[in-house]
């Protein structure tokens, strides 16, 4: 699949150098366990790891109850791939994130979080390093538990509220509407994309924008 490789020439890249010999990296996506929450914007970041790990052929998922989470492992090039879904709920998603850190001596600068963004508009997909967690409770709960906040972001637009009065919490946990879930194969592709990108550059992530909507 060739969009799978697809490299954007963007200026002003942030570079995660590989520390020492580890060449490790960890993406993380977070979401909700339970069939409940399947579909809602708040586990968008599950979807995106799900689909990443089908099309780069990784070996299925296996559970760490010791580390809380869900593992999917696999190799590009020379880089080693873990793919992590914490088994917590989102505000405790650092407890499996740190856990899983810890255990394979990852570091902060070779972890890289996909989650869902209010503050960005459904069509767009922003990524950065660091920053403050803007209200979400999963990357609250990471930046906490690593002690550190210069980890990679793939944020995901579900913005704006719709009413907008409506609680952002209540919003958060609704399914797509039925117009963005004709979109979301394009959102989710767009967004394995860049965790291709990121992951056959050895750990480097581009600072940018990108649109899947046109």
């Amino acid at each position: 699949m060739a969009w799978l490789q697809r490299r954007p020439q963007v200026a002003d890249p942030v570079n995660f150098v590989s520390i020492g010999m580890n060449k490790t990296l960890l993406v993380v996506g977070l979401g909700n366990p339970g069939k409940e929450y399947d579909g809602t914007r708040h586990n968008i970041g599950f979807d995106v790891v799900e689909a990443f790990a089908k099309a780069s052929d990784f070996g299925g998922w296996v559970e760490k109850k010791d580390m809380k989470c869900m593992v999917a492992e696999g190799r590009l090039n020379d880089t080693k791939v873990i793919l992590m879904k914490p088994t917590t709920f989102m505000n405790l998603s650092g407890e499996a994130v740190q856990a899983v850190t810890h255990f394979y001596k990852i570091p902060t600068n070779r972890t890289l979080v996909i989650h869902d963004e209010l503050d960005v508009n459904f069509g767009q997909i922003r990524t950065r390093a660091g920053g403050s967690s803007a209200g979400h409770n999963g990357v609250k709960s990471v930046s906490e538990q690593l002690g550190d906040e210069n980890y990679g972001r793939v944020r995901i637009g579900i913005g704006p509220k719709k009413p907008a009065q409506i609680d952002s919490a209540d919003f958060v946990l609704q399914k797509f509407s039925t117009k963005e879930q004709k979109d979301i194969p394009a959102l989710v592709k767009e967004a394995t994309a860049i965790l291709s990108e990121y992951a056959y550059g050895g750990g480097e992530l581009l600072v940018e924008t990108r649109s899947f909507l046109f």
